[in-house]
């Protein structure tokens, strides 16, 4: 059975950093797609990155992009979101996903797997 767990979330102010942990069991993250997403109350789910298992290819959103970076330890089977310079807007439930396929898709419909969540809130 394959289950994810996220870690590291917390209250931070703006400017401030946190790195989330996704530890993956059941499966590898060497193979497919890990991916992060948000949800902040009362709006959508959103995607924010993504690292596939082969290769190392990663994808974000604009608005995190050069805020945010993803990465893996195969060792550790462990997905990281370094998050840097945060902003009140970053506030939400961060989850990560696993799609077993190697596309990075920014649509959580194509993921099968999901953690409980993470929260994180940054004042202002």
């Amino acid at each position: 059975q394959v289950q994810l767990f996220e870690s590291g979330g917390g209250l931070v102010q703006a400017g401030g950093s946190l790195r989330l942990s996704c530890t993956a069991s059941g499966r590898t993250i060497s193979r497919g797609v890990i991916g992060w997403f948000r949800r902040a109350p009362g709006k959508e789910r959103e995607f924010v990155a993504a690292i596939r298992g082969s290769g190392g290819i990663t994808y974000y959103v604009d608005s995190v992009k050069g805020r945010f970076t993803i990465s893996r330890d195969n060792a550790k089977n462990t997905v990281y979101l370094q998050m840097n310079s945060l902003k009140p807007e970053d506030t939400a439930v961060y989850y990560c996903a696993a799609d077993p396929t190697d596309w990075l898709n920014r649509d959580y419909r194509f993921y099968d797997y999901w953690g409980q969540g993470t929260q994180v809130t940054v004042s202002s």
